[in-house]
């Protein structure tokens, strides 16, 4: 495995960058440097902290700091501070290291933040997380693209990560996971919509029957408990996915109807401040209905 002591920097410690890094702390101790925004919130600086002692990563209070002789860097922020995040680091990187942007963005976004990594004399890799990064951690699989795609994944390997070569464009592993995400994230939305119509009109047992009698392959009871738990919990960070999934679909010079649509549902069931709770589709159904006929405003 490559040695961690020189030079990886990372950008944003939320669930997937603390996954990587457990992952990548089964087989190697190596020094850790992180920038996140959380370092300069007092209300929740301390939990940043707290986390990243329990794996050995140096928590940083700048971005220059962060990046201080980094070879690599691993950009792990919300899908609306990506493009950000390369402009805010640009000048802090030195020539030939390698920017693994693995946000949920659209490929015109990937391509602006390739613009402004590449001008600084940094090396883009646009990287598409294709599943939660749970259990697998660090490996967890990717799709990675660019023009100097195979010499970045040397070191993607050598960390014990699963990537596969996705096109020598930037764009291409990010247009994969943004249509993907219409599908997966989209299940979720039509769950939301389905699920609670049904449980407030006390029929939700028997919609589950009919779904379950006209495809058997699904656990529909128990896929539907996933899906709205993803909500609550995530959908925050789906719903700024989904926002750069319409951008997607709209630079293909089709609407964004569907996307659009999932995006209001992620954003609302995320702004009820809900945890998972019970792994019961009622008991679930039950929280998230009480909050938004509570009056609560979709955010």
């Amino acid at each position: 495995m490559a040695d961690l002591g020189n030079g990886l920097a990372i950008i944003g410690f939320g669930e997937a960058a603390e996954a990587f890094v457990s992952g990548w702390r089964e087989r190697n101790d190596g020094a850790i440097s992180c920038y996140d925004l959380k370092v300069g919130k007092p209300g929740e600086q301390e939990d940043l902290l707290q986390r990243a002692d329990r794996l050995g990563v140096r928590i940083c209070g700048t971005q220059a700091e962060a990046l201080a002789g980094a070879r690599a860097v691993f950009s792990l922020v919300t899908a609306d501070q990506a493009l950000v995040a390369a402009q805010d680091c640009a000048a802090h990187i030195t020539a030939g290291t390698l920017w693994f942007d693995c946000n949920s963005c659209s490929p015109g976004t990937k391509r602006q933040a390739s613009e402004v990594i590449e001008a600084a004399g940094g090396i883009y890799i646009d990287v598409a997380v294709m599943a939660p990064v749970h259990p697998k951690l660090h490996r967890t699989p990717l799709l990675v693209s660019g023009p100097r795609t195979l010499e970045a994944m040397a070191l993607l390997v050598a960390l014990d990560m699963q990537p596969r070569h996705a096109g020598d464009a930037v764009g291409q592993a990010s247009a994969i996971k943004m249509f993907r995400s219409v599908m997966i994230k989209g299940f979720e939305a039509l769950t939301a919509e389905c699920l609670l119509a049904a449980r407030r009109a006390g029929v939700e047992a028997e919609v589950l029957h009919s779904l379950q009698s006209s495809d058997p392959g699904i656990d529909w009871a128990k896929r539907s408990a996933y899906n709205l738990e993803r909500m609550m919990v995530h959908g925050g960070r789906r719903a700024a996915e989904m926002r750069e999934v319409a951008r997607t679909v709209t630079e293909q010079g089709l609407p964004s109807r569907m996307s659009d649509a999932i995006a209001d549902w992620q954003a609302q069931i995320a702004g009820l401040g809900l945890a998972g709770g019970s792994a019961d589709v009622g008991e679930r159904a039950d929280r998230i209905l009480k909050a938004i006929l509570s009056g609560k405003p979709a955010p």
